[in-house]
């Protein structure tokens, strides 16, 4: 029996698929531990796989090269250190959501997720098996509890491990980004110590994945609830935590804690790592961006600057008769000062080319908003045939109050292949806008200072389709239109609810209309970063043919 274990913590970032390059990123992490003295390595949930795997652990041939791997690294822990490991696994003829210990050359022990999520963006019932309520694992005389993520959203998995004798808690955990999660795991975390007596180390996946971004942010809570570490976010880190026996029981050595970024910092640091990993883990060369001299634009090609560097992104600007000679000016402050190339490419000749096209049809017809689409659709036309020709990923630059009321145009400024603002509010848009001018963030590769000219954000925003056009010709202001939206898609507020908060009720239904009216566009827009609780993807699943505006 020991009363001192080193345990390290392994926050890494997994590239989903990639079996044999995971297994190397543990195995070059499970060095490092060694180097440090650790006793075991812990790593997060689906650390083999990559997380969440979907349907690919459906694949026979994708578990079976699971398996491989990991015997192979099980194989290498004759000597030390052990490893925790989460992975998909095989049992009986199911397949688990499970967590093994490597230890002595062989896979010591396992066990599999109890409580699988089926909410929001998970839907891991479809794919694994739930596993029994598990014990605690036995380590060099010490009884290890493992609960997976979910298992400690509710009191019974870590009830059922502290009475069946588990001295501590490790545990892996594959949980997304979101504005005011890191709260609610924490206090969640705090719930579990008090009700089991036991200290608890949780351990988060970093990185993107598609539409996720995981940020990391693990940390360990001593058995009188205090915080013992705290891991950086954004970014892969090993932690190496010191686990001493005291009278009352095992817990943590107190060690660095990293404060974790909160608000726009935070939201800013989750859309560059979304982006960098969508970027670089589907092998893009970089990315292609239509930019207008407004705000949307000028931060999406600020945060790709910084996720990417601006030699990986090329800035384009569209310019019809009705573009601004301030938005021509301000295109060029902001690519300037990004140090990004610009080239401006006149959609005048393709506008006249479709009125002549299509003239004979449209005589005597008044000019209206197909006129206005024209013109979107031959700028999402030339971007698109710039990212066939060179490769580069059009990167779209829409927000989601313009998602969200369907003031887009669909194979026009909604071609592309990601959004870094799907998520993004235009008051927030704002917000990260003036933050990023202020702050340099840690790991950026962009520019310090201000990277978004003033004029950009104290202007009206405009699409510039006709003359004189706002965007609030046709929208109520943004901060009554985002109030009203984080109403209904978020809180799924009623009417009345909203009304209550002072707001013109035929407003409110204007704004309904509008959202449900636009859930066909939306089935067909990018992919882009989650930042909400709600975003446009699983988390809301709302049908596009629906009558329920006659309630209303």
């Amino acid at each position: 029996m020991t009363d001192r274990l080193v345990i390290a913590l392994a926050q890494l970032n997994p590239t989903l698929g990639d079996v044999r390059g995971n297994i190397d990123k543990l195995r070059r992490a499970r060095d490092e531990a060694r180097q440090a003295g650790a006793d075991l390595m812990l790593a997060s949930e689906l650390a083999v796989s990559g997380y969440p795997p979907e349907d690919l652990v459906l694949k026979p041939f994708f578990l079976d090269a699971v398996e491989e791997g990991v015997r192979e690294l099980a194989a290498e822990t004759v000597e030390g250190p052990a490893l925790l490991i989460g992975t998909p696994w095989r049992d009986n003829g199911r397949v688990h959501n499970a967590v093994l210990l490597l230890d002595g050359g062989k896979v010591a022990a396992s066990r599999f997720k109890h409580d699988l999520p089926n909410y929001g963006v998970f839907d891991e019932k479809r794919v694994f098996a739930a596993g029994p309520m598990p014990g605690p694992i036995p380590f060099r005389g010490v009884r290890l509890g493992v609960p997976i993520c979910e298992d400690i959203w509710t009191p019974d998995v870590v009830e059922c491990l502290q009475e069946t004798g588990a001295e501590l808690l490790l545990v892996p955990n594959g949980s997304p980004y979101e504005a005011g999660k890191a709260e609610q795991r924490l206090q969640i975390v705090l719930n579990r110590v008090t009700e089991s007596g036991l200290a608890m180390a949780y351990l988060n996946q970093v990185g993107g994945q598609d539409e996720l971004v995981f940020d990391g942010a693990s940390f360990v809570i001593g058995r009188n609830g205090g915080l013992r570490r705290q891991l950086p976010s954004f970014r892969e880190h090993i932690a190496i935590t010191e686990w001493v026996r005291g009278e009352e029981g095992w817990d943590c050595v107190e060690g660095e804690r990293i404060a974790p970024p909160e608000g726009v910092e935070a939201i800013y640091g989750a859309m560059v790592l979304g982006l960098r990993d969508y970027v670089n883990k589907n092998r893009f060369p970089g990315v292609l961006i239509g930019l207008s001299g407004g705000i949307d634009s000028a931060l999406s090609a600020a945060v790709a600057v910084d996720a990417l560097g601006a030699d990986r992104v090329h800035c384009v600007m569209l310019p019809s008769p009705y573009t601004s000679q301030d938005s021509l000016d301000d295109a060029a402050g902001c690519a300037e000062t990004l140090g990004v190339r610009l080239d401006s490419i006149s959609i005048a000749p393709a506008m006249q080319a479709f009125e002549a096209m299509l003239a004979p049809l449209f005589e005597g017809a008044t000019p209206d908003i197909t006129e206005e689409n024209i013109q979107s659709r031959a700028r999402g036309v030339t971007l698109m045939a710039l990212s066939n020709k060179f490769g580069k990923m059009v990167l779209t630059t829409g927000n989601k109050s313009e998602m969200s009321v369907g003031y887009a145009t669909l194979y026009g400024d909604m071609c592309g292949g990601y959004s870094v603002l799907k998520d993004v509010y235009k008051t927030t848009v704002y917000e990260l806008s003036r933050w990023r001018n202020q702050v340099l963030p840690e790991g950026a590769m962009g520019p310090a200072g201000r990277v978004i000219p003033e004029r950009i954000i104290t202007k009206a925003p405009t699409a510039e389709l006709k003359p004189n056009q706002t965007d609030q010709d046709t929208l109520p202001p943004y901060d009554a239109l985002d109030d009203i939206l984080n109403c209904l898609v978020e809180e799924e507020k009623s009417v009345d609810e909203i009304v209550a908060r002072g707001h013109d009720r035929a407003t409110v239904a204007r704004v309904w209309r509008l959202l449900d009216r636009a859930e066909y566009k939306r089935r067909q827009a990018p992919p882009g970063v989650k930042l909400t609780r709600r975003n446009f993807g699983r988390d809301r699943r709302y049908p596009i043919t629906n009558s329920t505006l006659s309630l209303i």
